[in-house]
This record gives C-alpha cells, sequence and structure tokens, in this order.
C-alpha cells in the first residue's frame, strides 16, 4: 500500500476555512524561506504534533515561531483528524 492509499481521506487541508486562511496569512508575514505553503501542508499533517515550528533560519525576524492548531477526530469518522488553527506564537505554548 502506497503512502497515498494509506492517508486517503484522512489527513486533508480545508484550504477555504477561515482557519486555514488565518494560518496561511500568519505564515507569510513570518517566513523568509519562499517556500509555498502547500509543499509543507503533508509534513505538518503528517507529524502527529498540534503545531509546525517555522525555525529562526527561515524566518524574517531570525526567531523561531510557533504556528498552533486544535487537532480533534472528525464526528462521522474517527479515523479522520480536523485541524483548526489557534494562532502563532514565539513560544511553545502546550494545550
Amino acid at each position: 500500500m502506497d503512502r497515498r492509499e494509506l492517508y486517503k481521506d484522512k489527513l486533508q487541508i480545508d484550504y477555504f476555512s477561515e482557519s486555514y486562511i488565518k494560518f496561511e496569512e500568519d505564515f507569510y508575514r513570518h517566513s523568509a524561506d519562499g517556500t509555498p505553503l502547500t509543499f509543507i501542508i503533508d509534513d505538518i499533517l503528517l507529524s502527529h504534533k498540534n503545531y509546525f515550528k517555522l525555525n529562526k533560519e527561515k524566518s524574517i525576524d531570525g526567531r523561531d515561531h510557533y504556528f498552533q492548531f486544535q487537532v480533534s477526530l472528525g464526528r462521522d469518522n474517527k479515523n479522520v483528524r480536523i485541524f483548526r488553527y489557534v494562532g502563532q506564537s514565539t513560544k511553545l505554548k502546550l494545550c
């Protein structure tokens, strides 16, 4: 079974949600890397963490930035994880 089949219908991003749009705006405001966000979405989804760290080497201000998510299971399908963007900080806040 390949990776695509393994995660089909389990890991998805709603690119049109207010949550994703806010995450996208915050990411591009702090990132100096130039890598499109869509190229790192899989890393975020597969990490099994509730945050994504933008390293200081890739940020505009030379500081680490943490983009935090609230992760919950789908109501109808417990195999689906739902990521809702909570906000950005220069310090990791464990929820």
